[in-house]
């Protein structure tokens, strides 16, 4: 049997042991952490795997399985997309680059962070406009209007409204390691990037990441503290309907919800007319004491199935648990760290790496319980 990855680092497990060993220890933190003491961040995960699946062997029906779907329109070749994650070329450089060039190739959906290292306009290069827009509500309407004029643009079909960031999780590790805001250069930082050779040259290769899609609003010779003060100033700006009511009417495309974590959450998106909600929680990065997303995903999916798309993300790392989770009613999955574990560990191979190995995973699951289609995985799941 061929497989189309590295075989070296077949498992997410031998994934996260090698992008530990490559990336400085305070931008592996920052990529692996939550909030408090993880308890929300390993919720997310273990819940998930709670949940079974039972085969059927003997169907006779059963036609060799077909990964596809469609979401707004668009037919994708697995259920599955990259969330949108802050900071990715600190973690690693060029990730976001690396990773929307891979989701394309793949015809997998790529979310754009407004707080990542590339702008909206290089990725809509590299995706031909298919991207996704992830909007951290800013406090100013002109600025809100004009990032939306910038999305469309570019040719960005779908948005996605941030709901889960009133404010920024207690994170003890990224104080310590001069990552909250505002960022701080230390000693223990440069010794720690100095140790890891690999990221330092490509760090000189490409440059010292920052917030490039907010690079037009800035002036150009913010120290350190004066960019900190800048980014809470102008992303304190938390969601209600009338700003929510603002962007329906001016974005043409469609509209996604990301942070719903509560049944009555997703009955306001669906009210205030979003097309898709995300039910997550930040990867358990916001509120240690919340519940896990997948028991979110099973309260919610019955009730709103059919009025809204929804998906879900935190806790997916690999295709079983996307099998996992579209057994419980979501109709498609986003992982964020998975991606980036794989690119720390394997730099610009990374993307085309995982993305192979998470359909070879998801596709031996639908085969292995005789699932034609994903979304029939709710018929193999074993109800509790």
């Amino acid at each position: 049997m061929s497989f189309p990855f590295d075989t070296r680092y077949a498992s997410l497990e031998l994934l996260i042991e090698r992008a530990k060993k490559r990336m400085p220890r305070f931008a592996f933190e920052y990529l692996d952490g939550g909030c408090n003491e993880n308890i929300n961040r390993d919720r997310n995960t273990s819940e998930l795997r709670d949940v079974l699946l039972r085969p059927r062997y003997l169907n006779n029906t059963y036609a060799e399985a077909n990964m596809e779907t469609e979401l707004f329109g668009v037919k994708y070749s697995a259920p599955f997309g990259i969330s949108p994650v802050g900071l990715q070329g600190l973690m690693w450089p060029n990730a976001p680059e690396i990773l929307a060039k891979a989701a394309f190739k793949h015809n997998i959906p790529f979310i754009l962070s407004t707080v990542t290292t590339s702008s909206i306009e290089r990725i809509a290069e590299l995706t031909e406009g298919k991207a996704w827009y992830q909007l951290y509500h800013p406090r100013e309407e002109w600025l809100r209007d004009d990032i939306l004029d910038r999305c469309e643009a570019s040719g960005y079909d779908v948005l996605c409204v941030l709901s889960d960031v009133p404010t920024f999780g207690y994170r003890a590790k990224e104080i310590r390691n001069g990552l909250a805001m505002p960022p701080q250069l230390n000693f223990r930082n440069v010794s720690q990037a100095l140790a890891k050779p690999q990221w330092c040259l490509e760090m000189l290769k490409h440059g010292v990441p920052s917030f490039k899609t907010m690079e037009k609003y800035m002036d150009k010779n913010m120290n350190v503290k004066q960019l900190g003060q800048f980014m809470n100033s102008t992303f304190s700006g938390r969601l209600n309907s009338d700003r929510i009511k603002a962007i329906r009417d001016k974005w043409k495309g469609k509209l996604v919800i990301k942070g719903v974590a509560s049944d009555e959450d997703a009955e306001e998106a669906v009210r205030l007319g979003f097309d898709g909600m995300i039910i997550s929680n930040h990867g358990g990065r916001q509120l240690d004491a919340g519940e896990s997303t997948i028991a979110v995903v099973k309260e919610i999916s019955e009730k709103y199935k059919n009025q809204i798309k929804i998906m879900m993300d935190s806790g997916v790392r690999t295709g079983p648990d996307v099998a996992r989770a579209l057994s419980c009613g979501a109709e498609f999955t986003f992982m964020g760290r998975t991606f980036m574990y794989a690119v720390g560990a394997l730099g610009d191979k990374g993307g085309d790496h995982i993305i192979e190995m998470l359909k070879m995973q998801f596709r031996q699951v639908m085969e292995q319980v005789c699932c034609e289609k994903p979304e029939e995985l709710q018929n193999f799941r074993v109800k509790k």
